[in-house]
């Protein structure tokens, strides 16, 4: 595996770190670190698209990348809804979240991987950064998942979507998490995956490391990877330091 480079200064009190390759910058100091959960941590996409796919086709639609587009990275009332107008159903919302929550909680059952480097990426930082999770899942699909993956045990603080007025794209799921953790955004880290993730970070203020989940998406992000494991995530990963 190739050796990521890096130009590393002080900027003031922050110490930066700068990837070549116009990939942008990120701390080496840090206050915390905050996940997204879904298809960052681990491939709940997976469950959630078989589960989804099978709703689809219970009113004669096929299931793609458009389809997704509709759904991954909201809540499940947002992606519900946006279902809802996609099948010429208005106002079924609530109607098709109903079907299909117990899919996603039979899918889960069956069991949930990591994504690559994930696990390998939090034993990295453990103990020496705060760690949290800020997901638009509801509460119980959180604890769920990272439990069934046993990962739960690596964070401080967890915020679901259930627990803020208002989930991604708005800032306050990280505002909260980093403030739980006794952190300014400003000098944190989150990791996303998708476009609405991506938003909520930004608007929180935090440095961006962005893992697109759906293949060919060009995000935002100071560093950009294909996975967790990328050389770069992990240089960074073993020097980064709690201010």
């Amino acid at each position: 595996m190739a050796r990521a480079c890096f130009h590393i200064w002080t900027a003031g009190a922050e110490t930066v770190c700068s990837t070549l390759g116009g990939m942008g910058e990120l701390p080496l100091l840090v206050s915390a670190i905050v996940f997204d959960c879904d298809g960052l941590l681990l491939d709940t996409e997976t469950c959630w698209s078989r589960a989804e796919a099978s709703l689809f086709a219970d009113y004669g639609y096929g299931f793609g990348p458009a389809e997704k587009d509709l759904l991954i990275g909201r809540t499940l009332e947002a992606a519900c809804a946006n279902m809802a107008d996609y099948i010429g159903r208005p106002g079924t919302g609530p109607e098709l979240q109903a079907a299909l929550l117990p899919r996603v909680e039979q899918e889960l059952a069956a069991g949930v991987e990591p994504m690559p480097g994930a696990v390998e990426l939090l034993k990295l930082l453990a103990g020496r950064v705060p760690l949290g999770v800020a997901t638009n899942s509801q509460r119980g699909m959180l604890d769920a998942a990272l439990a069934a993956a046993s990962i739960a045990n690596f964070f401080a603080v967890s915020v679901a979507a259930d627990e803020v007025a208002h989930p991604k794209p708005n800032p306050e799921l990280y505002l909260r998490a980093f403030e739980q953790l006794s952190a300014s955004p400003r000098t944190g880290v989150a990791l996303e995956d998708s476009s609405t993730g991506v938003a909520a970070a930004r608007n929180a203020g935090a440095y961006l490391i962005t893992v697109p989940s759906q293949q060919g998406k060009n995000l935002d992000g100071d560093l950009v990877a294909s996975t967790l494991d990328d050389p770069r995530i992990v240089e960074w990963a073993q020097t980064v330091h709690v201010i």
